[in-house]
């Protein structure tokens, strides 16, 4: 009886060593997977590694490696950086780099705003916009041309004559119209914006108001008879005004005209006398 019980305290004793052996040897290979993992990480990590910073994430932030020197880093984060995108996986959420000639993107196949040197179109990064679309160089993007718009033509404008509408005949009238949508860059220009043709009316006179400047100006210089009567000067005793080249000129042609008048020979007649 005695030795019965002596041989299965033994064999107790040998299988509780072999588990204990069997747990210690299960650290030491996950110790060499992971050297220095810790559970009590900082910054949103569940686990994480003295030497590789973040292994996994806390639920809902994203897993991302950034790049420091020859090194790289994982580091949990509420959103993917700019030049990122997130993917949710059920065992980890991890931000990917967008392509090389995008700045951002919503996913692997569609960009939300290109590098420098590139135009975005339906989610893709070009380096020319197709046919019929033009680049806009302040937003980046393939846009559609505008053309030039213009509003309806004015009614014309009354008969015109030198800021007057009387005391002519034949004049001008004209019409406009605005600009209602400017160009972009490859659209097509803008038409006039105002026409002017000739026209003709039925003369009328002007009233006292009506009259232009020059026509009152020249009411103004006009002398009266009495006026110009006063204004003549007595030459009696007084010595003759000096003439201009002008007047000499002329005086010297009106003479020259009556010299020749005088000069020309008259016709001969011959008369016969008979014996």
């Amino acid at each position: 009886m005695h030795l019965r019980l002596i041989s299965w305290f033994f064999i107790i004793l040998n299988f509780m060593e072999y588990i204990g052996s069997q747990n210690a040897s299960r650290g030491r290979r996950q110790r060499r997977m992971h050297p220095n993992v810790s559970q009590g990480c900082q910054g949103g990590c569940a686990t994480c590694s003295d030497y590789n910073g973040c292994l996994s994430c806390k639920p809902r932030l994203f897993f991302v490696l950034e790049r420091i020197g020859m090194k790289q880093i994982g580091v949990c984060l509420s959103s993917c950086p700019s030049g990122y995108y997130g993917t949710r996986y059920p065992d980890i959420n991890k931000c990917t780099k967008c392509k090389a000639d995008c700045d951002t993107c919503f996913n692997k196949n569609f960009c939300t705003k290109c590098k420098s040197g590139f135009y975005l179109h339906l989610g893709k990064c070009l380096d020319n916009c197709p046919e019929g679309l033009e680049a806009n160089n302040h937003t980046m993007e393939c846009v559609s041309i505008v053309h030039c718009e213009a509003s309806e033509w004015s009614p014309w404008s009354p008969c015109m004559k030198k800021g007057k509408t009387c005391g002519f005949k034949r004049g001008t009238e004209t019409r406009v119209r605005e600009i209602t949508q400017h160009p972009s860059a490859k659209g097509n220009l803008c038409p006039p914006t105002s026409e002017t043709r000739k026209c003709t009316v039925q003369r009328k006179k002007c009233q006292k108001g009506e009259r232009g400047k020059k026509g009152r100006e020249r009411k103004r210089k006009k002398p009266s008879k009495e006026e110009s009567k006063d204004a003549i000067p007595d030459n009696k005793g007084l010595e003759p005004s000096r003439e201009t080249p002008e007047q000499r000129e002329n005086k010297d042609k009106q003479q020259q005209k009556k010299r020749k008048v005088q000069d020309k020979p008259q016709k001969s007649v011959s008369v016969s006398t008979v014996h």
